[in-house]
């Protein structure tokens, strides 16, 4: 904006009287009306203004309509070849990646199944119900979906809970992005699992960070009662569930629930909060208790249509809003409803975008098997940005940290990479960039590589260059946590200690977090522990035994398959889909731009 005390200033030379008195006239009128403008309250200007910004970023105010930056031609082009230098290493890790990704492959195939090949025959032949991924078929549009934490639920302390009992994403229904939450009743029946409520919450938390309808397909037993104690009473719970969906309904963002199995106890309660909810007939039921502790409490039988089905609660409860004889039916209902919501259409048109230069197989063989097999950031780069094209920030200095802009199909994106040890320079460079990053309204892509942290303290003349170290990190952390744009994580080696929080990492809350299968996740890195004690010395030794152990603990702890087990990530992502992964996410994130915002702050209150 132009400043009327710089205009005031401004002076032409050889203007006679009449000129001066006109601009000074001019400066006073402009001066008082900018001043009048800048008291009014914020609301009445979005009001006057395009009527459409309530919620949105304050950079994306100045218009609804799709406007992308073309790629500026004259960004820097990478290179990306491997050198011989780095050949042996590249060789390393590849065979390293090879086999965690068959070790993936092989998890998501049992994932798939649900239950197990009996179950699914049971769920689907004996009582005639659709497998949770042919309802997701019928649900969204003919297009590929994210699918969040699939690996969620394999080796808990309780046991195996394949994709924690349900399954969660992002995929588009009549060409909006919408958060879906399914349960698979092919898993303990739809008993929910401790792991389960913390996946539904991490859905929920996705659709409120950006916007996203919700869809709930429910098919739930209720709650494992041996387990309760990790399901009911805290915060972060099962209730937190039902909270949530009263909080997002107030936050104008839409929830439609399809009632299409068995919904007891505290499954019940999501179809009734959400705003509208479909019933299918003859398999849809819903009851906070069901028949047999009916029979228990009164010795009365009473079937489950009687006591809950879908005539009656479309009937006459009114619990439910549309009645579906089939499960096709059904779908095809919340895809009307879905349609029925006031959003601007999405631009259909694809952004013009190059191609990396180099192959994104290539990044199998860089991934690091350990810290110490880090090649450098910029050969990933090259193959994921668009033309291999980007325009590095303050690149001489902080140069273990790499900063810069770079296009991600055509979409402009700040990039945040490690690529050494997170020194006090890099701090302060990261700090700035991102900074500048939010100012600008661009997303953040962060690559972690995070350097493993001796476990022994520092000696005393380190100590001043460890606390200089600390406070530039603070500062950064502080930039990371307040940075109001999108923010996307990939970790594709170590993700160790506290310079795993300075690259937003699961504690600061990023939009979406995913790994690399061969991606380590800890603390500290085990490998990095000092194992060798003095010989002879009894004590020692027993500390050396202690100490293996600890290692051999912390190992299988830090797997990248034991995070995404117990929800600390949204999923494994292998290298070589990277790129289209992001992508996904970036056009996911900007959906809320075309979102139609009413000034209704309440919540819609069924009956």
């Amino acid at each position: 904006m132009w400043s009327p005390a710089a205009l005031c200033c401004r002076t032409v030379p050889g203007a006679g009287p009449l000129l001066l008195q006109g601009l000074h006239t001019f400066n006073r009128v402009f001066g008082r009306e900018y001043r009048d403008l800048c008291k009014q309250p914020a609301h009445r200007l979005r009001d006057e203004g395009s009527g459409r910004t309530a919620g949105m970023r304050p950079c994306l105010l100045a218009s609804g309509k799709a406007k992308y930056r073309q790629r500026a031609p004259t960004y820097p082009v990478l290179d990306g070849r491997i050198l011989p230098v780095y050949r042996h290493v590249f060789e390393d890790n590849l065979r390293n990646s090879e086999a965690v990704v068959k070790r993936h492959s092989e998890l998501l195939e049992l994932v798939r199944k649900g239950g197990g090949d009996q179950a699914v025959w049971r769920h689907t032949q004996r009582n005639k119900k659709l497998f949770v991924r042919e309802r997701l078929k019928l649900l969204l549009d003919h297009e590929s979906f994210l699918e969040l934490s699939p690996l969620a639920g394999l080796s808990m302390p309780y046991g195996d809970v394949p994709a924690a009992g349900c399954i969660t994403g992002i995929g588009k229904i009549c060409g909006l992005w919408c958060v879906f939450t399914a349960n698979d009743a092919t898993v303990k029946g739809g008993t929910i699992y401790p792991i389960g409520v913390k996946k539904q919450l991490r859905a929920q938390e996705i659709a409120m960070q950006n916007r996203l309808v919700s869809v709930y397909l429910v098919d739930s037993g209720g709650a494992f009662l041996p387990l309760q104690a990790e399901l009911f009473p805290d915060k972060s719970h099962g209730g937190r569930v039902f909270y949530n969906e009263a909080v997002m309904s107030a936050m104008r963002i839409p929830q439609v629930a399809v009632v299409c199995g068995s919904c007891v106890a505290g499954g019940a309660y999501i179809p009734t909060m959400a705003e509208e909810a479909v019933i299918i007939d003859k398999i849809g039921t819903l009851f906070l208790a069901g028949p047999p502790l009916v029979k228990a409490a009164t010795g009365e039988y009473v079937s489950p249509e009687d006591l809950g089905g879908a005539r009656l609660h479309s009937q006459v409860s009114g619990c439910c809003d549309h009645f579906a004889s089939s499960e096709k039916e059904a779908y095809e209902c919340v895809r009307n409803i879905v349609s029925t919501l006031n959003y601007e259409p999405l631009p259909e048109e694809a952004i013009e975008h190059d191609s990396p230069l180099y192959s994104s197989d290539e990044l199998l063989g860089l991934a690091p098997q350990d810290y110490r097999c880090t090649l450098p950031v910029k050969l990933i780069l090259s193959r994921l940005l668009d033309g291999s094209r980007f325009q590095e920030f303050k690149a001489n200095y902080g140069t273990t940290l790499v900063t810069g802009f770079g296009h991600v199909e055509g979409r402009l994106v700040g990039i945040v990479a490690n690529n050494g040890e997170l020194s006090h320079d890099a701090s302060l460079k990261g700090c700035h960039f991102v900074q500048l990053c939010s100012r600008s309204s661009i997303p953040i892509l962060f690559f972690q590589n995070t350097a493993p942290q001796a476990a022994e303290p520092p000696s005393i003349s380190q100590a001043e260059a460890h606390a200089s170290r600390l406070k530039a990190q603070a500062s950064m952390m502080a930039a990371v946590a307040c940075a109001a744009v999108p923010k996307i994580t990939i970790v594709v080696g170590g993700c160790f200690g506290s310079e795993s929080y300075v690259m937003c990492g699961r504690s600061f809350s990023p939009d979406f977090l995913f790994l690399w299968p061969n991606a380590r996740v800890g603390l500290v890195d085990s490998r990095h522990l000092s194992t060798v004690p003095q010989a002879g010395d009894s004590d020692q030794r027993g500390e050396e035994a202690e100490l293996k152990q600890l290692k051999e603990k912390l190992e299988e702890e830090s797997s990248a398959f034991y995070s995404s087990a117990r929800l600390w990530d949204d999923g494994i992502i292998l290298p070589q889909n990277t790129r289209k992964v992001i992508a996904q996410c970036l056009k996911i994130t900007e959906q809320q731009k075309y979102q139609v915002v009413s000034r209704c702050q309440h919540p819609v209150i069924r009956m």
